[in-house]
């Protein structure tokens, strides 16, 4: 048997993070699945005791988990640059094929069998989006009668959002309010938030001691909290966001397309509580309703996109960019693509950079924070308050597909049905017999085919 290994270099670590930006399929859960099974079990880079501590910070952040937890490791083990060839590495494989892909969709959306394939393909996004409020739903609400603040949370948001089109910010910040309040006057209440829960409950330990990061190897130098460090760290992450948003208003405007991305996005970054879900309602109402980038119809085709590659979910904003910039003709009627590719790129850095700056500036101190009921206890209300607002968007993505915009006549005979019963087997395939998002997909995209084909869609 062969001795285990006491570090890993920096090339090897470099490939590791290469391929999992391109097997990164499944959604944070699968994403950290991944991870688990390849540096605690196979390569055992890192403990379980240690994986599960970065994963419960993590938690602590807005932004995509999973990434943030393929930064965090990288950080560990080789230092700020680790981190950061980590995070990008994760990322970028996944923009560079949204890009493609939305160059597709715009270019050749209106051809007969593409349209029909993404005919099948909304079906399977309204029925993704209610697995998600399922799952964050049942990893969060505890019976109405155990935690009926939580109940009232996620019932008021619906209907605050989908009734009264409250800013999502707002929806966020009166959450963590009564989170905050709960924790002093109700705190059996907002005691066992969901979120990472359930990753810990899959999590297998091996009982081995012969991992290069193991229980009780020492925290490195560079992970301890320091003053000066955390300075150094938020004037970088500062520059790079000044210096790019400043290109941009100085080149356009502040009034100009890239400039509004670049702050809506950097917007959007910080309410990313409870994943890409919790977000899109936001995302909607800015890029769809005020900004005019995208019609709600192009959105739920981004999701679908953004559900069928690797990466995190939060990359539909790439494909949110290059529409926009497609549209908007940033460039030019003449570089529609590059000003579009441009605008993918701008929306995509300016989404994840506070990602990065969370974790290389405030590991150490918000780890300190972790299992403090006065601060989980606002990330609970928070995300009770997500499973009504992902409510309400799932409800906007079936009224969407619900109504056949050619036909006329009575309400039932203006229903769609065709995508009404794709939805309703996608949700039953999705919610009764655990199929992966990647073959329901596929199945509903080809049957969306097989409708227009036969004229029945």
């Amino acid at each position: 048997m062969s001795a285990p290994q006491t570090q890993v270099s920096f090339a090897e670590a470099f490939r590791f993070w290469l391929k999992l930006g391109f097997i990164s399929f499944g959604g944070p859960a699968g994403q950290i699945a991944i991870m688990h099974r390849e540096l605690v079990e196979q390569k055992r880079w890192i403990s379980e005791s240690r994986f599960l501590h970065a994963l419960n910070y993590c938690m602590l952040l807005p932004g995509p988990e999973a990434q943030q937890l393929a930064t965090y490791i990288g950080w560990l083990m080789h230092r700020t640059w680790g981190g950061i060839v980590a995070g990008l590495l994760f990322v970028l494989p996944s923009l560079f094929i949204l890009i493609g892909l939305s160059w597709v969709y715009v270019a050749f959306g209106n051809v007969g069998w593409v349209a029909g394939l993404l005919y099948g393909i909304k079906p399977a996004v309204a029925a993704i989006v209610l697995q998600a409020v399922h799952r964050i739903g049942s990893k969060t609400l505890k019976k109405p009668t155990a935690a009926p603040v939580l109940w009232a949370i996620a019932a008021s948001s619906f209907i605050a959002i989908y009734a009264f089109g409250v800013p999502f910010p707002w929806i966020v910040l009166t959450a963590a309010v009564i989170g905050w309040l709960g924790s002093r006057w109700a705190p059996r209440q907002f005691s066992s938030a969901g979120g990472h829960g359930a990753a810990k409950a899959q999590t297998l330990a091996t009982g081995q001691a012969d991992w290069v990061i193991g229980d009780h190897t020492p925290t490195p130098a560079h992970a301890r909290f320091k003053p000066s460090r955390l300075a150094t760290v938020l004037a970088v992450g500062a520059v790079l966001w000044l210096a790019p948003m400043g290109a941009l208003v100085a080149w356009h405007g502040w009034d100009g397309a890239l400039a509004q991305m670049a702050w809506f996005f950097t917007k959007a970054a910080m309410l990313t509580f409870g994943g890409a879900y919790a977000v899109l309602p936001y995302v909607y109402q800015g890029a769809v309703e005020h900004f005019g980038w995208l019609t709600g119809a192009q959105m739920i085709d981004g999701l679908a996109l953004g559900e069928t590659t690797p990466g995190p979910l939060i990359m539909v904003v790439a494909f949110v960019g290059f529409v926009g910039g497609w549209a908007k003709e940033v460039l030019g009627p003449d570089a529609q693509f590059l000003g579009a590719a441009l605008a993918a790129t701008v929306v995509t850095w300016f989404t994840f950079l506070p990602s990065f700056v969370f974790i290389l500036a405030g590991g150490p101190l918000v780890e300190s924070t972790h299992g403090k009921l006065q601060f989980t206890a606002p990330l609970t209300a928070i995300t009770a308050a997500v499973v009504g607002v992902i409510a309400s968007l799932a409800l906007f993505f079936i009224a969407h597909i619900a109504i056949n915009s050619r036909a006329s006549g009575p309400f039932l005979l203006r229903l769609d049905w065709v995508a009404l019963i794709l939805a309703a087997l996608a949700a039953l395939a999705l919610l009764r017999f655990k199929v992966g998002v990647i073959p329901v997909i596929a199945a509903c995209a080809l049957a969306g085919l097989a409708a227009k084909m036969l004229g029945w869609a």
